[in-house]
């Protein structure tokens, strides 16, 4: 009896992906498709623009924040062997875990964290060093940061409680985050390559940072990734794009690894993929919702999840459609990556499982009117201040700057801001990491009635 014939013609799309990827000057970048029960893997470009090395499948990269799907994967495992109570209080299971807010800190819990409605801040990169105590000095640090809001009167994108659930994974399993993710996960998966650290990635072919302006290729970075060990559970994570995938069908096939061994329950991966919370901006990663570690989508009726992720110079995407059967993986070095994502998997996700994604966040034909007093102001949440005011004109214009312990970030950026709907604008100029052509600044009203702005899903809340 014959094959049947693949929906993935291999030919045509590494010839399509070979295209966009020169046209938006991304150095190298790998595509991995998982489709009926099948894995398959793309590679284009360069892994260094300084000594040619070209990208193959079994590359590594860099996968930023998707590092939190991983860790919350890791929560939901010990919740289905009852050693943890999503509903719990952090404090229950981590004494020393505080905030500046004692009243908050006892109610924080970890299904909090988990959906990022716990309150607590993204930007805090504190170096617990290269121990294996970093996470235990991380949330030690950590007592001092400030919440972005309230516990549980708004979503507001938190790498801080991320670290907090790698330390409780820690807490539970007496192991270090990175030995739980290989011996709870990695290993019974088969992702060899997929790895926590830098002395363990040199053994492949890894794939460098690479910075500059858009319109022509970026040139290699200063360094690969300054980011401290502590913040492995929420940024760090060095894998393939065919591993990512692979990672990915565990959820796709109801929890199973590819031997049958169950490592997650049924119950246990629809709770990641329902919706804890509706999402003010819905551009940013093109969500409508977050689930228990999952970014939400709804394309035309047809539900998704996954997630994006960035590290200097790196930008990853992982998108899942379960009625399709299908995960997309993109894993990039640099360039207008946001823009290869957008090209490549409006396509891929079109043909492969009759899904529409949402047209490119711009400003409207047509601007709406807009009262802009209520919004002018000074918002800042741990590590940023965001002023809001007019140009002479009378247009809105924002400055984003950081500071405190991420003053040494970035310069401050000096955005103009054109009208998209009521609350939503757009600012252009804010580099590929965020939408295609702009960056979403979206404005919201806390449930204890304090305005916020929202940049790259952080909720800031508004001082004077």
């Amino acid at each position: 009896m014959s094959e049947p014939l693949s929906r993935f013609d291999v030919r045509r799309w590494q010839q399509r992906f070979d295209e966009l990827r020169a046209e938006h000057h991304v150095p190298g970048a790998s595509l991995a498709v998982a489709l009926d029960s099948q894995i398959y893997e793309l590679a284009s470009g360069v892994l260094h623009r300084g000594t040619g090395v070209a990208v193959t499948p079994d590359s590594v990269f860099l996968s930023g924040s998707i590092a939190k799907v991983y860790t919350a994967t890791l929560v939901m495992r010990l919740a289905d062997e009852g050693k943890l109570d999503l509903n719990a209080p952090v404090v229950s299971v981590l004494p020393e875990f505080a905030t500046p807010d004692p009243e908050a800190t006892g109610t924080i819990t970890i299904r909090q964290l988990l959906s990022h409605t716990g309150g607590v801040t993204n930007d805090f990169n504190y170096d617990g060093g290269r121990g294996d105590d970093c996470l235990a000095r991380y949330v030690e640090a950590a007592r001092r940061v400030a919440l972005d809001c309230p516990p549980g009167t708004a979503i507001s994108y938190g790498g801080l409680g991320y670290v907090v659930l790698g330390r409780v994974i820690e807490r539970i399993t007496g192991l270090t985050w990175d030995q739980a993710l290989k011996q709870l996960l990695f290993e019974p998966l088969g992702l060899e390559r997929s790895m926590t650290l830098p002395e363990e990635a040199l053994r492949f072919r890894v794939a460098m940072s690479h910075l500059g302006e858009p319109g022509s290729y970026p040139d290699p970075a200063p360094s690969w990734d300054p980011m401290p060990r502590a913040v492995g559970p929420a940024g760090r994570i060095i894998t393939s794009a065919g591993d990512m995938a692979r990672f990915a069908r565990l959820h796709l096939d109801g929890g199973l690894a590819p031997d049958g061994t169950r490592l997650l329950s049924a119950g246990a991966v629809a709770a990641m993929g329902h919706r804890e919370v509706d999402v003010p901006d819905k551009w940013t990663v093109s969500a409508d919702g977050w689930g228990l570690g999952w970014t939400l989508y709804d394309w035309d009726g047809h539900p998704g999840y996954g997630h994006d992720g960035a590290a200097i110079g790196q930008y990853a995407y992982l998108r899942v459609v379960p009625h399709a059967d299908a995960a997309l993986v993109l894993m990039t070095n640099g360039g207008a990556a946001r823009l290869l994502y957008a090209d490549l998997f409006r396509e891929l996700l079109a043909e492969l499982a009759g899904v529409t994604m949402p047209a490119p966040f711009a400003p409207a034909p047509v601007p709406p009117a807009i009262d802009l007093t209520p919004l002018l102001g000074t918002y800042r949440r741990e590590g940023v201040v965001i002023t809001v005011s007019r140009n002479d004109d009378g247009s809105p214009h924002m400055r984003y700057e950081f500071v405190d312990d991420m003053s040494e970030l970035s310069p401050p950026l000096e955005l103009d801001l054109e009208p998209v709907t009521g609350t939503a604008f757009a600012a252009s100029g804010a580099g590929p990491s965020f939408s295609e052509d702009y960056m979403p600044v979206v404005f919201s009203t806390l449930a204890d009635g304090r305005r916020v702005c929202y940049v790259g899903m952080r909720a800031t809340p508004k001082i004077s």
